[in-house]
């Protein structure tokens, strides 16, 4: 299959500075600069640093020190001789709340005051994965959220999912993708309680102005595409198109996550390993 895109190709590489990348990080977005430089295009950063008790800067100027070992190149965001500053989505507030506006005023979301173990306790709760619960839809039609008398002041919004919804979308690596709603997602947050974006609007509403033609991730996130997708629609944006690349596993099949400093770029460095070393164990085996 030969990709291709309505535009000049627009990559991007998106860490969240929650800890030190692995790894796993580092393979998919070196996919993304990949797939840019193949198709002559560019490629930003953007640090998703939209929860400051965890985002702390140190773990941004390392996620960014290790970038340049590791041998990224990107034509925004923050580069030793380049003009442009990073992208920071804690500094882009307002144009997720503009689209909160926006989604609030065309009835796509509406006010939830559950907590997580309401939704826990929920009869009818189905679990979507191995961590994450499909809302049952116990807010969803409240018809003034004044005389509903919640138990919690705080509320957050939600993505009114349309019934029965079927998404479909070709992955640039797996191909044809399809979930359904209420057996894969239910309806979504795109504001969370304590009023902060939630991924899945932010990163929507950033793809969508820095006019992202390809976005390249991890397949854990194929549940999120479909999500996002939904936003698209209801925002009348046209979508990029989405590569999922394989997830870097541990000895034990386990995918990595921060946890594992063993595997962590730094770690990885300063135990003598190179890029090059590093990345030639992403070659398949000859023959």
């Amino acid at each position: 299959m030969t990709d291709t895109f309505p535009h000049p190709y627009r990559g991007r590489i998106a860490p969240t500075p929650t800890g030190s990348l692995h790894a796993g990080h580092a393979r998919t977005f070196w996919t993304a600069q990949e797939r840019a430089s193949a198709h002559k295009g560019q490629i930003i950063l953007r640090i998703e640093d939209l929860d400051p008790p965890r985002c702390k800067p140190e773990f941004i100027k390392g996620c960014i020190e290790d970038l340049h070992w590791f041998g990224f190149h990107w034509h925004e965001g923050p580069n030793d001789n380049g003009p442009h500053s990073p992208y920071h989505q804690s500094q882009r507030t307002n144009l997720y709340r503009f689209a909160l506006k926006q989604l609030i005023e065309q009835g796509h979301v509406y006010r939830c005051f559950c907590s997580r173990k309401d939704i826990e306790q929920a009869a009818r709760a189905p679990h979507a994965g191995d961590d994450e619960l499909i809302y049952p839809g116990t807010c969803r039609n409240l018809e003034d959220y004044r005389s509903a008398t919640p138990v919690r002041e705080q509320y957050c919004w939600r993505f009114k999912v349309p019934e029965k919804a079927l998404l479909s979308f070709t992955d640039g690596r797996l191909g044809h993708c399809q979930f359904k709603a209420e057996q894969h997602f239910g309806d979504f947050v795109v504001w969370r309680a304590d009023g902060v974006p939630s991924y899945q609007l932010a990163v929507t509403v950033d793809d969508h102005r820095m006019h992202i033609t390809e976005v390249v991730r991890g397949e854990d996130l194929l549940i999120s595409t479909a999500r996002q997708l939904l936003l698209y629609e209801a925002l009348n944006w046209e979508p990029p198109t989405f590569y999922h690349c394989p997830l870097v596993l541990d000895d034990k099949g386990q995918r990595l996550a921060k946890r594992h400093q063993s595997l962590s770029l730094r770690a990885l460095r300063e135990s003598g390993k190179s890029p090059e070393q590093i990345r030639a164990q992403w070659k398949p085996p000859a023959g």
